[in-house]
Order: C-alpha cells, then structure tokens, then sequence
C-alpha cells in the first residue's frame, strides 16, 4: 500500500496543484504552515541519517566543490543566454538571473530524500552554496547585468538553521538514542515526506494563483528550460567524471532547484513585481519535476 501510494507521486502533486489553483482560498491561509513542514521533512530525512553519512562527505570535498561549481556556472550563464535568446524584458531578464544566481533551496534536499539520493551530500552542498551564494549573487548580478543587489545574510542563514541544520540534528540524535523503539515507524517517513511536500506544493500554487493566470507561454518555457538544463548539466557532468548514478542524481537535483523564494523576495524589494515572476514560476515548477523525477528515480525502481 504504502509503495502504491508513493508510486503515484507525480499524480497527488498534479490533483493538489489543481485544487489549489481552482480553490486558492483553500490553501492561502495555509503559508505559515510551509516553514514547519519542512522542518518536519527535514526531521524525517534527520531519522534516516547517521553521523558517517556526513563523515564521508568530508572526505569527499571536491565533489561538494564540483556540484557547487557546476550550479554557479551554469545556471546564471543559462539564465542569461534563455533571456537573451527569447528577447526578454530588462525586468523579465533580472528575474530569470536572481533565479540563476541563488544556491540550491530546502526542496532540493526533500527531493533526493524521496529518490533515495545521498542526503548528507545535498545537504552539505546546500550549506556550501548558500555560504557562497552572499558573495556570488551580488558579484553574478553585477558581472551579467550591472546591476547591484545587497542579499540578506541574516536570512539565509537563519533559515538554513532553522529549517534544516536543527531539524535533521534533532532527528539524528532522536534516532541514535531511540532507534529500536523508531525501527516501525522508518517505513512510513517517505510518505510522510511526500504528504506535506504535495501540500507545500498546493499552498505555493494558490500563493501565485494571479502570476499564473496572467503570465505568457515564453516565461513558462523559459523557466521549464532553465530547469532542465540544471538538471542535465548537474547528472551529465558528474556522470562523465565517473560518478555512479545515485551521487549523479543527487548533484543534478542540486543543481536544478534553486532557492527561488529569496529571489522573488530580492525582485520585489530591489526592482519589480514583473522581476519577481519567473522566481514565483520556478518556485512551482521545480517542485512538479522533482516530484516527477522522484516518481522515476524512486529507490524500488533501480
């Protein structure tokens, strides 16, 4: 039971997704609610995780360099060239570049937890790209644009406490000293994971209900390319180096998820609310092709 339900992933996410689009008054009232489920996403990933698993990421610091590097490379030089190409407005183009500058999000990690991925390297390359990404944001934005953005440290770094460092410790501890009484419950942590990442996923929908009804087809495809271009390039550069697929995976959901909520915040206090869109379209659509690579890439199916 538990395997079917979590084998119709991509299915939950679409039905949740148009709920919340044709209702959006169900699930407005509902975004204090994200910061807490990912909290709890990151507890569940936390009882799943052992000290070693960081241990061995340690060891591995050039694949956490790697996977950085290729996400700062590519996807700002990618969101630069799809606007270009595509003729886009300065603000439209600003928007797409805050998408490609920032580091990876929370949902990343959420992702490869659902696909069986290395955890403890998506986290680590979170926390890395996040440290960086105060410096590279800015410096990017500029380089591409000359345009200047001033990142909020505090935040971001708040935020990677709060949402993730706490939880996936408190988790790890909980297990290390509860693990017998914990063993039953391990089964049912992937669902619970998915349960709230679908109404995540339906609270952000109804959240840019408007952006969605007004915005053209040429954003909508760009920000699905930009995407898939991090996605490929994460997977396919890794995989030449040699790497096996379960870190290849990782690496390539690293790379094309991005925190695009802290660019929407970025447009909307420095340039316009046209600038934060194709953040807020980001936001929506990496969660619906994370949901659909968790649904191929799942553990059972290897």
């Amino acid at each position: 039971m538990l395997g079917l339900l979590t084998r119709f992933f991509p299915l939950w996410v679409f039905l949740a997704g148009f709920w919340a689009y044709q209702q959006p008054a169900d699930f407005v009232a509902l975004k204090p609610w994200i910061t807490s489920l990912l909290a709890l996403i990151m507890f569940s990933m936390g009882l799943t995780l052992h000290w070693q698993d960081f241990q061995r990421v340690l060891s591995e610091k050039r694949l956490v360099m790697l996977g950085v590097g290729i996400q700062f490379v590519v996807m700002p030089l990618a969101a630069f060239i799809i606007s270009k190409t595509m003729g886009f407005s300065p603000e439209l183009t600003i928007g797409m570049m805050l998408v490609g500058t920032t580091a990876g999000g929370t949902a990343s990690n959420v992702i490869v937890y659902l696909i069986g991925g290395r955890v403890a390297l998506s986290i680590s390359m979170t926390l890395v790209a996040t440290l960086l990404a105060v410096g590279l944001m800015p410096l990017l934005t500029w380089l591409y644009l000359n345009q200047m953005i001033v990142v909020p440290i505090g935040q971001m770094l708040s935020s990677l406490v709060m949402i993730v460092l706490l939880p996936v410790t408190f988790g790890m501890l909980v297990m290390h000293f509860l693990k017998e009484k914990l063993l039953t419950v391990q089964p049912y942590l992937p669902l619970i994971s998915m349960a709230a990442i679908v109404l995540i996923i339906a609270i952000v929908v109804a959240l840019n209900h408007d952006k969605i009804t007004t915005v053209g087809l040429a954003v909508i495809a760009a920000v699905i390319l930009h995407n898939a271009i991090g996605l490929v390039s994460g997977y396919s550069l890794t995989r030449l180096l040699g790497y096996d697929k379960q870190t290849c995976r990782t690496v390539a959901i690293e790379v094309g998820m991005q925190n695009s909520g802290l660019s929407v915040a970025l447009a909307l206090k420095y340039f316009s609310p046209l600038s934060a869109l194709p953040g807020a379209l980001f936001s929506i659509w990496h969660n619906l092709s994370g949901s659909m690579l968790a649904a191929v890439w799942r553990p059972d199916k290897d």
